[in-house]
């Protein structure tokens, strides 16, 4: 009986995952949902009752069900690196003539593929069996997504009989199909909810969800387009992909070989046009030398390839009426003024309202209230304003004048010598304010109380529980208050002071982040909080003592000192210490730390075995000061492979001492 069992489960499984690629790569299904469904609910229910017999790869695993409570953050074995953008012909002819000098040829061969509107994605298969999906993130790192890419249905789980090697990756793009994103939307908008902004927002959104249940519902799909590896299996780009294909990957058709410029001039002119007959987002044309030797010998700048470009579609543009100009605040106080626009179709998406960024953009543009105006997208998403058509224009239209006063609190506005935006300076009684520093403090890369959303934190705020990031650490001792509320039932608020509780295990560079200090990102507060290691050795700093922290420049050290001098700031941080927040890196970070590159300057450029802002992070955990560019200060330039050819003529040239990933670790050592 299990020897049945089991050869059904085999049966069924391969059954399934033949009329899936039918359905999602082929778009030509020989079964009705109904048939197909009974298949899929017959080997859930025996893997349920044999769970002897449940493979990773089972389709099955792709109906999701699995949370994933926090996406952990990999380092990407190859870099992905960004591809340089040209919009213009005169520009792709220039490169071209980069290639074929840099080749000593007359004519090369491209491999022209679309370029899509979605979220990129690396999926690592070892043994013909998906194990890794991990997203683009900053290029040198990403988030783990393996459980939501098993759910997307042309992403295969094992791998077709073939020669591929046994450990490679293969990139490509998750896209959110438009004729499945226009039915989500109308479910949406029936159920009285609000619409998804636009496809490539919507598939990055739903990669990133905890439940893979509903990214499966979501019915996301997979274009590959680059295999990644130390076995190369041919010797063109082409090739490659064209035997994953038959591996098992959706490779698209769409993708050619072209001849010269000629050829990669005639692909771009076919799909300028044929772009708005797909069911799915591109914004250009990505052109790529196709034999891998050329593409060696061409190399790499330190952020992209030189052997490809991406030639981007010039923006859909629409004209419309403007109605008004609303003015929105931002949570550090910036005054961002918003067009108010007659609805439009615009790039798959209806337009209402367009960024006008700020004060003198309005005067630039001179655009007024009732003035019909031309719309586009910069890069397909955000909507601005490029001109005014003036043979509409009124002639009683008046010059726009700009607020001077706080659309929330009233307060007087005010405006730096070198600032572009306007600032409200009432940043503890400005609603719009609170709300969004108290939104910044709880978000996943900084304290991740992930339990705090938007409403929420207006309730709280509105019924006055809390008016600062303080005050979250009073909420666990009004418990009572707080199951009072509306939405707020006893499981929620126990989720609410979990999470609470939980961030106070967060580090101190994160903390520091939270807090919101005008100009400190992410990387910045990591850089302050390794170097001066404490709170109160940060307090105590000079503006001197800040400008000696990489990336630390004067606006920054002059906002720091600024924030750190306020008595309700010093109030405040007292207030998150006496909660049990963490202001000092933790044992296990300074157990790692040495003064052996102390005094020494590093430049870092080229590919490494692990990512640059790991080598960088080493260099400043043993005191070590890092720079971006060569000069006569430099001790040391950090090579790696197809490191930028300009810092290494400068370093040579200064007589700087050029060593390599290992050299480096042996000065650490």
């Amino acid at each position: 009986m299990k020897d049945f069992i089991k050869n059904r489960i085999a049966t069924l499984s391969k059954e399934i995952e033949e009329h899936n690629e039918r359905y999602y790569s082929d778009s030509n299904p020989i079964l009705s949902d109904f048939d197909f469904d009974k298949l899929l609910e017959e080997l859930i229910l025996l893997e349920k009752e044999n769970p002897e017999f449940l493979l990773s790869d089972s389709p099955s695993q792709r109906v999701g069900g699995t949370i994933t409570k926090e996406f952990i953050t990999v380092n990407h074995r190859y870099p992905f690196l960004s591809l340089g953008n040209t919009y213009s012909e005169e520009e792709l002819a220039d490169f071209d003539e980069r290639v074929r000098k840099g080749l000593g040829v007359d004519e090369v061969e491209y491999a022209c593929e679309l370029k899509y509107d979605g979220l990129a994605i690396g999926l690592r298969y070892q043994n013909g069996i998906l194990t890794q999906g991990v997203t683009r993130g900053d290029g040198t790192q990403g988030d783990d997504v393996t459980f939501n890419a098993r759910t997307i249905k042309n992403i295969p789980l094992r791998l077709k009989k073939g020669s591929w090697p046994n450990d490679f990756e293969i990139r490509g793009e998750v896209i959110l199909p438009r004729s499945i994103f226009n039915n989500i939307n109308k479910e949406k908008e029936e159920l009285g909810e609000a619409p998804l902004a636009n496809p490539r927002n919507a598939a990055s959104g739903t990669m990133k969800m905890q439940d893979s249940a509903v990214v499966s519902s979501r019915k996301l799909s997979a274009y590959m387009y680059m295999l990644l590896g130390e076995s190369i299996i041919s010797t063109t780009h082409f090739e490659s992909i064209d035997a994953a294909r038959s591996w098992g990957f959706n490779i698209p058709d769409y993708t050619e070989k072209v001849q010269g410029l000629e050829g990669v001039k005639k692909f771009i002119q076919k799909w300028a046009n044929d772009r708005f007959q797909l069911d799915f987002d591109i914004d250009g044309v990505v052109i790529k030398a196709n034999l891998y030797d050329q593409q060696k010998v061409l190399g790499f700048t330190s952020k992209s390839p030189r052997w490809a470009i991406a030639y981007k579609f010039k923006a859909e543009q629409v004209e419309t009426i403007l109605q008004a100009i609303t003015y929105q605040v931002g949570r550090t106080g910036a005054i961002t003024p918003v067009a108010n626009l007659d609805p439009v179709q615009l790039a798959g998406t209806v337009v209402k309202n367009a960024s006008l960024h700020n004060a003198d953009i309005i005067e630039k543009l001179d655009v007024r209230i009732g003035d019909s105006v031309y719309v586009e997208k910069g890069g397909e998403i955000i909507p601005k304003i490029i001109g005014v058509n003036l043979a509409k224009r009124s002639p009683s239209a008046a010059l726009v004048q700009y607020i001077t006063h706080c659309p929330e609190c009233k307060t007087e506005l005010q405006r730096g010598e070198e600032e572009a935006k306007h600032y409200c300076p009432n940043e503890y009684g400005c609603p719009p304010q609170i709300k969004g520093k108290i939104e910044h403090f709880v978000s996943r890369r900084a304290m991740n109380i992930d339990s705090l959303g938007g409403e929420t934190i207006n309730q709280l705020f509105e019924s006055t529980l809390i008016q600062n990031i303080g005050d979250l650490y009073d909420l666990p001792n009004q418990k009572d208050k707080l199951i009072g509320l509306d939405r707020m039932a006893e499981k929620s608020v126990n989720n609410l002071i979990d999470g609470i509780e939980q961030s106070k295990n967060i580090p101190f560079e994160r903390v520091l982040f939270a807090i919101g200090i005008r100009h400190v990102g992410e990387t910045t507060a990591k850089k302050i909080a390794n170097h001066f290691r404490n709170l109160d050795a940060l307090l105590l700093a000079t503006r001197e003592q800040l400008l000696e922290v990489a990336e630390v420049g004067e606006v920054l050290a002059d906002s720091l000192l600024n924030f750190f001098k306020d008595e309700k700031n010093l109030a405040l941080i007292n207030k998150l210490k006496s909660a049990g927040l963490c202001f000092e890196l933790s044992e296990a970070q300074l157990a790692h730390r040495s003064e052996k590159l102390s005094g020494l300057t590093f430049v870092v450029s080229g590919v490494f075995s692990r990512s640059r802002d790991e080598i960088k992070s080493l260099i400043e955990q043993h005191g070590g000061k890092n720079t971006s560019s060569v000069s006569a200060k430099t001790s040391y330039l950090v090579a790696g492979e197809n490191m930028g050819p300009e810092k290494l003529k400068k370093a040579e040239k200064l007589a700087v001492k050029i060593i390599d990933e290992n050299e480096l670790f042996r000065l650490m050592n």
